[in-house]
């Protein structure tokens, strides 16, 4: 949004924090807020293909970018480095993964086929649209973009100049961000939820965090998540950059323990082609973790991940080291 209106840079935060209050506040509408979010991403993947053909066929204008076949490194350490971005994507496939699984209208084989539709689906827009977005980028020679500006917003820029075609690409690109943060806010205040159980059964978290509307929003867990955010927000004083370091270290620790439980398990069912499968995923995502952890302030995010868990531990140890979690999140879901 700054850089379709640079004059709003100076309320980066203010502008943050508000936007982030309304993602919260659809959330109360339930799925009526993942409509409009869907609605969102859609438009946002046909403007992105109008901008692309424009593009190709007759582009605006071209950057400055120098283009070399020696870039002074070796090619294998942009590999690497770029790497750190595209595990990012992995969270693209586990939400529908996650999402269709629960599906309780489909029975197992619908659901599998269901899933991988869906999957194949988004494997060929979103793996469609980077390769195509890159090709461009290389193709009109763009570089590192400003302050107040995106690289994204300068290949647009570029292929369709200023006018009604730019201006739609950054509101829709704006709109994806806020879709991408509302399934956040449909996530995690949904987690904290099954983890406060149900009065009857009590969670390893107070069963305020439990209590839901008539859309099913458990509407103090968004209050916690929203505090939350707005403190990494505040944290990375707005700047997008600087949010992703937050958010990527956490993913990946998430990766990174998963990967290592699946890794125990295959080796206890005697699985050993999954152990090995799950193992190297797990030295991947380790190597990314570290490299992000090198830059310094992510490691913030892994010490507030460490606290959590730790707190999550205690709260579950008080509260008898209760198990069953598909029972609780059932009873949760029923509330």
């Amino acid at each position: 949004m700054i850089a379709l209106f640079p004059g709003l840079a100076p309320v980066r935060i203010p502008l943050a924090l508000v936007l982030l209050l309304v993602v919260a506040g659809l959330t109360w509408f339930g799925h009526g807020g993942r409509l409009l979010f869907a609605f969102m991403t859609v438009a946002f993947v046909v403007i992105s293909v109008a901008v692309l053909i424009l593009g190709f066929a007759a582009p605006h204008t071209t950057g400055h970018a120098a283009s070399t076949a020696n870039p002074g490194h070796p090619a294998m350490l942009a590999v690497v480095l770029a790497f750190l971005v595209a595990m990012a994507l992995a969270t693209g496939i586990e939400a529908p993964s996650t999402a269709i699984a629960q599906l309780g209208q489909l029975d197992d084989t619908h659901r599998r086929r269901f899933g991988r539709g869906t999957l194949a689906l988004l494997v060929v827009i979103v793996g469609g649209l980077t390769l195509a977005l890159t090709a461009l980028g290389v193709q009109l020679h763009i570089g590192i973009p400003g302050t107040d500006s995106t690289q994204i917003a300068d290949i647009a820029h570029a292929a369709a100049g200023p006018g009604w075609l730019y201006d739609a690409f950054q509101l829709t690109s704006s709109l994806l961000q806020l879709a991408a943060a509302g399934s956040s806010f449909q996530v995690g205040p949904g987690l904290l939820k099954a983890l406060s159980g149900t009065p009857e059964q009590p969670g390893v978290l107070p069963t305020v965090l439990g209590r839901s509307n008539r859309h099913h929003t458990p509407y103090w867990s968004v209050v916690v998540y929203l505090a939350a955010a707005a403190l990494i927000i505040d944290a990375a004083a707005g700047q997008e950059q600087e949010r992703v370091l937050f958010y990527a270290v956490a993913v990946f620790v998430s990766f990174l323990v998963g990967l290592l439980a699946m890794t125990r398990f295959a080796r206890t069912e005697r699985k050993p082609a999954l152990a090995w499968l799950n193992g190297i995923a797990a030295a991947a995502v380790a190597f990314t973790l570290v490299v992000n952890l090198l830059r310094g302030w992510p490691v913030l995010s892994l010490v507030a991940t460490v606290l959590i868990a730790a707190g999550l531990y205690v709260r579950w140890n008080l509260a008898g080291q209760p198990t069953g979690i598909e029972d609780v999140e059932a009873q949760a879901e029923t509330a």
